[in-house]
């Protein structure tokens, strides 16, 4: 499902497996119809339904007990949901009197931590989905796959004798999904695989595993909390709430054009305004700012992302440096709006003194305390309904 246009991935009417592709171009197209699962008295899931197009990656990310987890869970066949179905390239594989068992799925799993066996080594572990074709034979072909399977995901050869407590967290997550892939899966689940490594390691293997993926064309969805690993991984983002996906669109249209405000601020930093809005912009306290389009109209609640308001030293908009919090390439810096603004800008009735808001800049040294910025507005703001 991927589309520019802002929608809820939850509304889609549900479908019978016949109707949702299965020739032979559409191996490893991913469709799940209405999902719901309770346990016990708590409902996680709620009909959630999504579309992955065959070779395309997409990450599911929303906070703990948002349900995430738990539809990976369903499509991979380790739990059955109480209603809705899996189709994976055409093949029911869970829904009605269908069910297919987790190890007849064609679906990798990567679990957190690798879930590699401690007591095999790296060759072992790899090889341990294959099929177990005995003669001499038979193990050099193992061995010659297992080498090629290990160079796929960027980890030398040498590397097969080696025990999982011997090499790093970083490999052991190669490893398993090298594992993962010796039974040639049409689909890979990553379930937070990510999120022990270190911030440097992290973002390395995560480029890897990415590229392997890509390269072999196979379909992936990624389950993770963390929003930049989200953004910069998929081609999809499926942004969870309360047991529903909430938005589905590309990394660039679920952080520019959230469809509320709550996902707006899972996503990444906000600034959030009071304004008026009649036509194609908006009066708030930065002044008039143009808007992405909208059918809302009078008291509205405005989002800009913090690198939208730019320092330019001709900018009509005035500010007083609070103080500044530096993290290497850019400061997130704190700014208390003063009056001075420029012709044009005091119309907002909305517009008032001593309002804090806060920009990116790239220089920690421009942004010293008690320094007076201009600032201009980049790109369209994002109105949502007031608060009640």
């Amino acid at each position: 499902m991927t589309s520019t246009a802002r929608r809820s991935a939850s509304t889609d009417p549900a479908s019978d497996p016949a109707s949702v592709g299965g020739g032979p171009g559409e191996r490893g197209r991913l469709e799940v119809r209405e999902l719901a699962k309770s346990f016990g008295a708590q409902q996680v899931l709620r009909g959630v339904t999504l579309s992955v197009e065959p070779g395309s990656t997409t990450a599911i990310v929303g906070p703990s007990g948002s349900g995430k987890t738990t539809l990976l869970r369903l499509i991979a066949g380790f739990e059955r949901a109480d209603a809705g179905m899996v189709v994976l390239s055409g093949r029911g594989l869970a829904g009605g009197d269908e069910w297919v068992p987790a190890h007849h799925r064609d679906v990798g799993y990567v679990a957190q931590d690798g879930a590699l066996f401690p007591h095999l080594t790296v060759g072992q572990n790899i090889a341990f989905g294959m099929d177990r074709a005995t003669g001499a034979r038979a193990r050099r072909a193992t061995r010659t796959r297992v080498a090629e399977l290990l160079e796929m995901v960027s980890l030398d050869a040498a590397l097969a004798e080696r025990r999982p407590h011997e090499i790093s967290g970083g490999q052991q997550q190669r490893v398993a999904l090298a594992r993962a892939l010796a039974r040639e899966p049409e689909l890979m689940l990553l379930d937070e695989s990510f999120s022990a490594l270190d911030a440097g390691l992290r973002v390395a293997t995560r480029r890897t595993v990415g590229a392997v993926l890509r390269d072999a064309g196979i379909t992936t969805v990624l389950v993770t909390h963390d929003q930049a690993e989200a953004l910069s991984f998929a081609d999809q983002v499926a942004v969870m709430r309360d047991g529903l996906l909430a938005q589905v669109d590309s990394p660039l249209e679920v952080y520019t054009r959230p469809v509320d405000r709550a996902t707006a601020e899972f996503l990444g930093d906000a600034v959030l305004l009071e304004a008026w809005v009649d036509g194609d912009s908006a009066s708030c306290s930065l002044g008039s700012v143009r808007l992405a389009p909208t059918t809302l109209r009078g008291r509205v609640q405005l989002m800009l992302r913090p690198e939208q308001i730019r320092v330019d030293e001709h900018g009509p908009i005035r500010g007083v440096v609070l103080d500044t919090d530096y993290f290497g390439p850019e400061s997130t810096v704190r700014l208390e709006l003063t009056s001075g603004r420029e012709p044009g800008c005091e119309t907002s009735t909305l517009a008032r003194e001593g309002q804090v808001i806060s920009i990116r800049h790239s220089s920690a040294f421009i942004a010293a305390r008690g320094t007076e910025l201009r600032l201009r507005i980049e790109g369209d703001a994002i109105a949502f309904p007031p608060n009640p």
